[in-house]
This record gives structure tokens, C-alpha cells and sequence, in this order.
């Protein structure tokens, strides 16, 4: 089958919108101010582990892409979320927030709050990006043509709605509004270009459905346990 121009390609994609995690019902109640302590401490430990997976899912489509250029401009993102030295980068923010939410360090490194949910669908996640093709692993990430608006509205439901964080921990959102502020269209131009046959763009759609079940997935874990008990 024929592939579909480029503008019914790119419509397709952002027609998954829907299945985006902000109008998850977790992050809702985040946003109105409905979240306990304890819970806000919850989602900040189990969503570390998919902070801490990213770079590895990345360094996995470098390993899989073929052209310098992708791989030039992919490998800045591991850099973005590992730092270039201890102490710096994305993660180590995502740890701040951690902090500032009421966790420690060591629980958040050492993991003992990650529930089985969320390890089962990273892990998916990471897996996925090692074992498809590049240009699938790449069109998964497209949800950053919707996170920029989630996350101006969560950093402000934060600041507004639970005024005893501190606002240091804040520098993930702060930074990562700034990094996706294009709404991914570097990474849609590369799925667009590298999407050439009808099924690639099927396996394109496919893949960032499959990030967004992975991420809801997440919620989902966090939602039901988080009134479970004390992380």
C-alpha cells in the first residue's frame, strides 16, 4: 500500500493525543490538588525509574541507527538526562524533586518503592527501543508533541497547589518545558523523512500508541497501590 502524504501521516499521529497521559485520572487529581503526601512521594519514586531508563532507551536506538547524522543529534539526549559529570542533568533533577517531595536519596536510587507495574512496563519500554527498528523507537518518543502543555500545567499546579515544595525541586520541569518546546517536530521531521512506505507509517502509529499505553500503564500502577501505604 501506498504511503500517505506527509500531512495525513503527521494528522495521524497527532490524533493519538487522546491517549496521552494528562487526562489520566492520577494526574488530574494532581493538578486539582487532591494528592496526599504520600502519594505525591509514590508517583515521584515510580516515575524515577522510567527518568532513570531513558537514556538507556535512547543509547539503544543510537546503537541501532545507521546514519551519523540521527545518531549526532540523538546522543544529545542521553547527554541531557545523564549530565555530562555526577550531579548534573535530568535525573539528578527528577532525584531533587524526590527530595523535595519528602524522599531520601538512597530509597530513590536503591529502588524499593518501584512497583511491579511500573518495572514491567519500562523494562517494555527499553526492550521495545533495543529490539525494533530505529525509526519505530524513534516515532514511540513523539509524545513530546504533547508533553510540553502537560508540563507547564503540572509546574503550575505544583507551585499553586502544594506550596510546601521547594521550589529547587522543580528544575526537571523547568529545564524539560525549555527541551521540548519545539512539541518534538525535530524528532517528527526524522519519523516523517525515514517513514517511507505505508506500513512504516503504520508501525510509526503503532509505536507511539505502544508509549502511550506505557505511560498510562505507569499511572495506572501508581494510582491503584499509591493508597496502599507508606513507600
Amino acid at each position: 500500500m501506498t504511503a500517505v502524504p506527509p500531512e495525513e501521516f503527521v494528522a495521524e499521529l497527532r490524533a493519538l493525543a487522546p491517549r496521552y497521559w494528562d487526562s489520566h485520572p492520577f494526574h488530574l487529581r494532581m493538578h486539582a490538588g487532591q494528592l496526599s503526601k504520600h502519594e505525591l512521594q509514590a508517583w515521584a519514586a515510580n516515575r524515577w525509574y522510567y527518568q532513570r531508563c531513558i537514556a538507556q532507551k535512547d543509547a539503544a536506538i543510537l546503537s541501532n541507527c545507521p546514519i551519523p547524522d540521527i545518531r549526532r543529534q540523538w546522543r544529545e539526549r542521553i547527554i541531557w538526562h545523564d549530565g555530562t559529570q555526577p550531579g548534573e542533568g535530568g535525573a539528578e533533577n527528577w532525584i531533587r524533586l524526590a527530595e523535595a517531595v519528602g524522599l531520601t536519596r538512597e530509597e530513590v536510587l536503591d529502588e524499593r518503592h518501584v512497583l511491579p507495574g511500573t518495572r514491567f512496563a519500562v523494562d517494555a519500554y527499553v526492550n521495545f527501543a533495543r529490539t525494533k527498528p530505529w525509526v519505530e523507537a524513534i516515532a514511540s518518543g513523539l509524545t513530546e508533541m504533547f508533553s510540553g502543555a502537560l508540563m507547564r500545567k503540572r509546574l503550575a499546579a505544583l507551585r499553586e497547589q502544594y506550596p510546601w515544595i521547594a521550589e529547587e525541586g522543580f528544575a526537571y520541569f523547568t529545564n524539560r518545558i525549555q527541551a521540548v518546546a519545539g512539541e518534538g517536530q525535530a524528532t517528527l521531521d526524522i519519523v516523517v523523512e525515514h517513514s517511507r512506505t505505508r506500513a512504516q507509517q503504520e508501525a510509526a502509529i503503532a509505536a507511539l500508541s505502544f508509549k502511550c499505553d506505557v505511560l498510562r500503564a505507569v499511572l495506572d500502577t501508581v494510582d491503584y497501590y499509591s493508597g496502599k501505604g507508606k513507600p
